[in-house]
């Protein structure tokens, strides 16, 4: 029998999956839109098995912080494209997930997924996330959580959009310090907290660097050197909250701020979404009329 849009429609309303998996189903089934509904139930952990291979490096930040200002989390949640990231049911499933993460004690990503959804205790983070594939076609992945216990002065979050989300643990300063400086980390996105926090071998590595470009200007040794120790100093300004040109007033670092405060960072997280991902790069039109020729 034909596949008409009507009966297409009518099944994406009731499973909440996708136009395409709808019309498969009823083409398997002969049009028949009860089987269709038993099928895709039946299919739905093969079909979050089978997108979860796909690259999913669009999606959402969320930060989660208690009331009292002593815990927090922050969880990266993907999926595959921006639309699906501003969908409603991602959004719940992503406010849902970092909730449970602030109330339970799970690590990492890995150990989230085992934990039982806010609000819904026979549902593990991991099935919600399975049913979420099944109901709006995309690969979506807990793919980091950041947590802040044991907290000594007092957390503040900024988030700039979805994408870039920042905790800052604070001890003395107020409210607007706070807030300004989660502000800052999220468009300076400094590398750690003081020069004595950079790896060594990242530092011997960028000294090397800049002793191979040093040396092909022709100037002589001392000169090398010293060029070599400002390039590095200049570099620690670069990626260290503390030496960083504060973002609303570059005239002072970070650290001169905190002082004139009598305010200290403890620690700090800056995520992104889709950091170190490879993201897709097909041509959206011609996927939709490849789709159309099935």
């Amino acid at each position: 029998m034909s596949i008409t849009a009507a009966i297409v429609k009518e099944l994406r309303e009731r499973t909440g999956a996708g136009m395409m998996e709808c019309k498969k189903a009823l083409v398997e089934t002969g049009g028949d839109i009860e089987a269709a509904i038993d099928a895709m139930r039946k299919s739905g952990q093969a079909k979050a098995a089978k997108k979860s291979g796909r690259i999913a490096a669009e999606g959402a930040v969320v930060i989660e912080l208690a009331a009292d200002g002593q815990r927090g989390v922050m969880v990266e949640i993907n999926c595959e494209t921006d639309f699906v990231a501003k969908d409603a049911n991602f959004t719940a499933f992503a406010a849902a997930v970092a909730k449970t993460a602030l109330a339970s004690t799970a690590a990492d990503a890995a150990a989230l997924l085992e934990q039982p959804l806010v609000d819904e205790p026979g549902t593990t983070v991991n099935a919600a996330r399975e049913a979420l594939i099944t109901k709006i076609g995309e690969n979506v992945q807990v793919r980091r959580l950041v947590r802040f216990d044991g907290v000594e002065g007092a957390l503040f979050s900024y988030r700039h959009g979805v994408r870039i989300g920042v905790v800052v643990e604070l001890q003395g300063g107020d409210e607007a310090l706070g807030h300004d400086l989660a502000m800052h980390v999220a468009a300076s996105n400094p590398v750690c907290l003081s020069a004595d926090e950079v790896p060594p071998e990242q530092l011997e590595r960028e000294r090397e660097i800049f002793r191979a470009q040093a040396l092909d200007s022709g100037k002589p040794a001392n000169i090398v050197d010293k060029m070599i120790e400002g390039r590095i100093r200049k570099f620690m300004e670069e990626v260290t909250l503390l030496g960083q040109p504060f973002v609303k007033d570059p005239e002072q670092t970070v650290e001169k701020l905190l002082k004139q405060a009598g305010a200290k960072v403890r620690r700090f997280a800056r995520v992104e979404v889709g950091e170190g991902l490879e993201k897709r790069s097909e041509n959206f039109a011609e996927e939709v009329m490849a789709l159309q020729k099935d």
